[in-house]
């Protein structure tokens, strides 16, 4: 079963459509920032992502360097008991608001709802799986599609001083903008939540009392609204307010 969404194409001056592209992901620990380029095109940003761990919301800003200025493309929460993150997502000129729910209480296991992924008979966002493996020095996040096939792998360096990671996309649509935003945003997010778990003892006793499982639509969860953007920027000091080509 195939569920697709129209997005516009990521370029490159370099980029092979018979290869999968690969992000790098370079952290600066002074200043709480990553910068991601492009494997084929290191000198030439795509995103940045600003971490404000004493922020009160949200804590972790994602910003598209292809414009001037750079334009906020997501947000991502944390929280120091729930083992759940919510983010936000401007996909198709429109902003959702979603929620990396937990299905698992003691092993890394998340879903999101998706929105470059939507049944073609009703428009409701599909369900993403992130499922992980780790050894002593990597972290492997994968991401899944409804299908259960894989579109992306973001392999985090645990130990590593500036490159801490690189996300490989895979699949037929490994090429699509969107699809990219919503992995740098959802991936990144969870990455942030799973490093908290791991280090709070709040964490501990939040995964004890949590419900996982998949998320219900009663909620509003992945539903498009109006202002997300602007609430979040305003937050941020107004950055990023630029448009996207």
């Amino acid at each position: 079963m195939n569920h697709t969404e129209p997005s516009a194409t990521a370029t490159s001056t370099t980029d092979n459509p018979t290869q999968n592209p690969i992000l790098q992901v370079d952290y600066s620990w002074r200043k709480w920032t990553a910068s991601i380029t492009e494997k084929s095109n290191p000198t030439q940003p795509l995103y940045t992502v600003h971490y404000r761990p004493f922020a009160i919301s949200p804590h972790i800003i994602y910003k598209s360097t292809t414009t001037t200025p750079p334009t906020t493309i997501g947000t991502g929460t944390l929280h120091p008991f729930s083992i759940n993150s919510h983010y936000t997502l401007t996909s198709h000129d429109k902003h959702h608001r979603g929620t990396l729910k937990a299905l698992k209480r003691w092993k890394t296991s998340y879903t999101h709802l998706s929105p470059t992924h939507t049944d073609p008979t009703t428009g409701q966002l599909l369900p993403m799986t992130w499922t992980s493996d780790s050894d002593f020095k990597t972290w492997d996040f994968i991401c899944l599609d409804p299908d259960k096939l894989p579109i992306a792998k973001f392999s985090a360096n645990l130990w590593a001083l500036k490159r801490i990671g690189v996300v490989e996309f895979m699949g037929p649509r490994r090429w699509e903008r969107g699809i990219w935003d919503e992995v740098v945003v959802t991936g990144l997010t969870l990455l942030y939540c799973m490093v908290l778990r791991t280090s709070s003892l709040l964490s501990f006793f939040g995964a004890v009392f949590a419900r996982p499982g998949p998320i219900e639509r009663g909620d509003g969860d992945g539903k498009a609204i109006e202002g997300v953007q602007g609430g979040e920027e305003e937050r941020d000091g107004g950055m990023g307010k630029g448009k996207r080509s």
